[in-house]
Formats: C-alpha cells, structure tokens, sequence
C-alpha cells in the first residue's frame, strides 16, 4: 500500500512539472530567448553615443558592441535580408573618460533582434528584446511596437537593422 501511495506521488509531481512546464512555455511563446553564447560570436561594430546632443542618448549613451550568430553573418555583411535564426546582438555598455580616453564601465543592457519572420509578423519579421546588465531574468520590453520596432521601421530597406558590418 505504501509503494502504490509513493507511485501516486511521484506520478502526481510528474504531471503537475509538466503541466507547470507547458504552461510557462506558453507564457513564454512569442518572447525573445536569451542569446546563450554571444560573446563568441562575430563582433561586426563598435560605436559610442557619448553626448545628449544624440537623441537617444538618455535611453541609449555608451558603447556598443553589436554582434551577429553565424546564421545572420553573410546577411550582416551585404545588408540584408537575414534569414530566420539570425540574431543581433548589442551590448550597450556605460563609459567614462579620464584623460581624453573613453573606457567601458558596467553593462547597462544586451538588446536583442531574433529573426523569425513567422512569429514576429508584426514587427517586420524581428523579435526585439533587452535584458537588465546582461540579465537573462530581467527583460526590459514589453511593447516591441512602440520601444523597438517604430525606430527600427526607419532602416526598412536594410531588413530594420540599423548597424552595417564594418570591415
């Protein structure tokens, strides 16, 4: 009797893990996944916004390294289309300047393009998101419409991206 009741448990914990499972994938369907792995991926830029002379650089002030996986590379370097499964990457870092020389301080944010033309539609096949100082748990878009896409719609003729590879 006791065996059967440990069954029924261990049974009961599997259904409620998967049901738990199904549920967050759910939640999460649609969202941006964390880009596991980006710092080994090809570095395309560098740029700093170091001036509020610059419009976004209330949002945006700092250097940025932009990064591409190997699935959106040739895209990166001809200007576009990419493909599905390109992913770019731009790692927005604070600075200072001591000396006449900007250096990078603590990560404000990775913001992130995914490309899948199917299930981001409304957005011109790009998923956009940002993770607090590199926080895969910490995302900072919840309307990709108005905080990504409206800007990016600008460099439609691009495929949205506004960084082009640099040599």
């Amino acid at each position: 009797m006791r065996l059967r009741l440990v069954g029924l448990s261990v049974l009961g914990t599997l259904v409620f893990v998967s049901a738990a499972r199904v549920a967050t994938h759910a939640k999460d369907e649609g969202k941006v996944p964390f880009p596991t792995g980006w710092r080994s991926w090809t570095h395309t830029k560098t740029m700093a916004i170091t001036s509020d002379q610059h419009p976004l650089f209330a949002a945006f002030g700092g250097i940025h390294h932009i990064y591409v996986n190997s699935v959106g590379l040739k895209a990166a370097k001809s200007g576009g289309p990419y493909p599905d499964g390109s992913v770019i990457v731009f790692d927005l870092l604070e600075w200072t300047e001591s000396g006449g020389a900007y250096t990078e301080g603590a990560r404000k944010l990775i913001g992130v393009m995914h490309k899948d033309s199917k299930k981001y539609k409304e957005t011109g096949g790009w998923g956009f998101e940002g993770f607090k100082a590199g926080n895969a748990k910490e995302r900072l878009v919840n309307d990709p419409v108005n905080q990504c896409y409206n800007c990016h719609a600008a460099q439609k003729d691009k495929d949205f991206v506004f960084s082009q590879y640099r040599d």
